[in-house]
C-alpha cells in the first residue's frame, strides 16, 4: 500500500512528519530512503532501551512463541513477575514504596485507574474531588482529560466529568486554598512533560504530600513519563524521598510495547475488589515479558548512574552554546530535557528533522529531548551538534 493511500485510510487526527522508518538500532532509526536519524524522542519516551535491544527482542520473541494472551480470568506468571519487580523497584532505597500493581495498556488508562481507586477510597468518607495542576497532562480519556489542566486539550470535548479542579504548579498556597474536606486526592506530575519539561520546585512535592496527609487526601503521582529510569532513578519520587499513595506508569516501562500500570499502597489498593475495574489486555503475557526485560535492565545502580551522567553531559553541552544559540533555560532531570528558547520552537524542530535528529516542539518556545536511556556519549555529542546549528540558524532567520 502506498504512503498516500495509507494516509487516506487513517483518521486525520495526527500531524505527521513526511518520514517513515523501517528499522532501528539503539538510538538510531533508518528511514525508508536509507537516511539515518538520531532518535532523541524515543517514541515520546517509550523506547527506553532504544531500538532492537537484544534483551527486549529476545523476551518478546520467546514469549510470543509460548503464548501471548489468555485474559485476567487466569493466573499470568509473567504478570506476577513484572509486578514483583515494580514493587521491589519502588522500595529500593528503603522507603515504604508501593505494594500492589494493576496493569493496563497506556498512561491514560493508568491515570483512569488511579482516579477510580481514589474515588472508591474516598467514597465512604464523602470525598470525591481531585485536584491537579495547570499545565499537567494525564491522558486523553474523559476522566484523565478532566484532570488535565490544559484547556487546549479539553475545550472540544466538554462537558467533561465533574469534580476536578486545577491550580498552578509550584503554588503551594493555591493548593492549600483548594484541597478541602471534599478532596479525595491530589494528582500531579513530578515533571510536567507536555508543558515543556517543567519540574516541580524543590520541596514543593513534599509540601503537597504533607498537605494531603494533613487533610486526609491521597497523594498521587503521574510518573507515566518520568518513571522507570528516565530521571536517573527508578521513580522520580525517589529523588526527594517521597511516599506517594498511588503512582501511574506507562511509556518507557514496556520499552515500546503498549503497557501501563497503577501502583498503590496496600491500605489504599484494598478498596478495589473483583468487579470494580479491569482491562481485557492489561498485563497480558507479551507486555508483561517486555516489562520484565526492561526492569531487569534499567533497575540497576550502574545503569541508573549512567542515565544521570548522560543527562548531565547533555545539560553541560547545551549550557556551552546556550547564550549564542538563544537558549533561555534548560530544564529537567536525567534524560528528560527541555529547552526554553528565544524564538519559535517548531522551525528548530523542523531543521533538526531535515538534518537527521528527532526531537519535538512541545510548546511554542519549548523543545523536548527524550533520548533512549542507552544513548552513547558520541550520539549525545552528534545530536547536540545538530541542535546547536539549528538553533543558531533559526535565530538568524528570525525577523
Amino acid at each position: 500500500m502506498s504512503e498516500a493511500r495509507t494516509h487516506d485510510a487513517l483518521l486525520a487526527n495526527y500531524r505527521r512528519a513526511p518520514v517513515a522508518f523501517v528499522s532501528g538500532q539503539g538510538a538510531v532509526l533508518t528511514a525508508t530512503d536509507g537516511k539515518k536519524y538520531l532518535d532523541f524522542l524515543s517514541g515520546l519516551a517509550t523506547s527506553s532501551l532504544g531500538h532492537g535491544h537484544p534483551r527486549l527482542v529476545q523476551a518478546l520473541q520467546e514469549q510470543a512463541a509460548r503464548y501471548i494472551h489468555v485474559s485476567n480470568l487466569y493466573e499470568i506468571p509473567e504478570q506476577s513477575r513484572a509486578a514483583e519487580l515494580l514493587v521491589a523497584a519502588s522500595k529500593r532505597h528503603g522507603g515504604p514504596g508501593l505494594d500492589r500493581v494493576f496493569f493496563c495498556n497506556s498512561g491514560a488508562e493508568a491515570n483512569e485507574a488511579a482516579i477510580k481507586l481514589a474515588r472508591k477510597w474516598g467514597g465512604a468518607q464523602d470525598k470525591s474531588a481531585i485536584v491537579s495542576t495547570v499545565g499537567g497532562f494525564h491522558g486523553r480519556t474523559m476522566g484523565a482529560l478532566a484532570a488535565t489542566g490544559t484547556p487546549q486539550y479539553q475545550e472540544a470535548f466538554k462537558p467533561l466529568p465533574g469534580g476536578f479542579r486545577s491550580v498552578p504548579l509550584n503554588d503551594i498556597e493555591a493548593m492549600k486554598d483548594t484541597v478541602d474536606p471534599a478532596t479525595c486526592a491530589v494528582l500531579l506530575e513530578p515533571i510536567q512533560g507536555e508543558a515543556g519539561v517543567l519540574p516541580a520546585d524543590p520541596g514543593y512535592l513534599a509540601e503537597v504530600q504533607a498537605l494531603c496527609r494533613e487533610r486526609g487526601a491521597l497523594f498521587i503521582l503521574d510518573e507515566v513519563q518520568t518513571g522507570i529510569g528516565r530521571t536517573g532513578e527508578a521513580f522520580a519520587f525517589q529523588r526527594e524521598g517521597l511516599e506517594p499513595d498511588i503512582v501511574a506508569l506507562a511509556k518507557g516501562m514496556g520499552g515500546g510495547v503498549p503497557v501501563g500500570a497503577m501502583m498503590a499502597r496496600e491500605e489504599v489498593a484494598k478498596h478495589l475488589v473483583p468487579g470494580d475495574h479491569g482491562s481485557t489486555f492489561g498485563g497480558n503475557a507479551l507486555s508483561a515479558a517486555a516489562v520484565v526485560a526492561v526492569l531487569e535492565t534499567v533497575i540497576d545502580d550502574a545503569f541508573l548512574e549512567r542515565v544521570r551522567v548522560a543527562g548531565e553531559r547533555m545539560r553541560q553541552r547545551i549550557d556551552s552554546f546556550a547564550q549564542a544559540a538563544g537558549v533561555l533555560e534548560t530544564r529537567g532531570a536525567g534524560l528528560m530535557v527541555g529547552l526554553e528558547i528565544r524564538g519559535e520552537a517548531a522551525p528548530v524542530a523542523a531543521l533538526c528533522l531535515e538534518r537527521g535528529l528527532l526531537l519535538n516542539a512541545v510548546r511554542a518556545q519549548s523543545l523536548r529531548l527524550l533520548p533512549p536511556l542507552v544513548v552513547t556519549d558520541e550520539e549525545i555529542d552528534a545530536a547536540l551538534d545538530v541542535l546547536e546549528t539549528a538553533l543558531v540558524e533559526a535565530a538568524g532567520e528570525a525577523p
